[in-house]
């Protein structure tokens, strides 16, 4: 669990209590952090992966991003999808869809910056597109269209998507 570093939360920020994390005491630029917590991601009756050898993105606004290992990825499950977006950070990504649909559900860093290099052949999920479970919390998509952020029973905010938020 992140640990908080004495910055200074904003007042209108909620105050996270006993093991929950506000995602204002996450730091700019991202923190990478390793997890042995088990992420399962399903379409359907599909598992797209299962792992406890993942990686969180935490970020200043944001709910964690979850990055799984390709190696604990069903990539069969998956096909490349048009578009592309860069990162400030992470560098520029590559989008995955599911094969009946096509639909975008995923991204990955071929190559990413040094600085997150562990993210490199990594996958993350739209939690509103598939389902994800972190420890068999059933994850709910950060709030909007754009973020993949992770939200779980133990993130604060408000974050990044919220209504409101769109001056962040």
């Amino acid at each position: 669990m992140w640990q908080y570093t004495g910055t200074k939360r904003p007042s209108f920020a909620d105050e996270p209590g006993p093991g929950q994390e506000s995602v204002w005491d996450y730091p700019r630029p991202p923190a990478l952090e390793p997890s042995t917590r088990e992420v399962v991601v399903r379409a359907g009756e599909v598992e797209l992966c299962r792992s406890t050898r993942c990686h969180r993105v935490l970020e200043t606004a944001s709910p964690p991003t979850w990055y799984i290992p390709s190696d604990d990825v069903n990539q069969d499950a998956l096909v490349p999808v048009a578009g592309s977006s860069f990162c400030e950070w992470k560098g520029a990504a590559a989008y995955w869809g599911l094969p009946s649909t096509g639909e975008m559900v995923g991204w990955s860093y071929p190559k990413p910056s040094k600085r997150f290099a562990a993210l490199r052949g990594a996958f993350s999920f739209y939690p509103g597109r598939v389902e994800c479970f972190v420890d068999g919390e059933r994850v709910r998509p950060q709030p909007g269209t754009f973020y993949g952020g992770w939200v779980t029973d133990e993130i604060v905010g408000p974050m990044k998507g919220e209504h409101g938020t769109g001056h962040w």
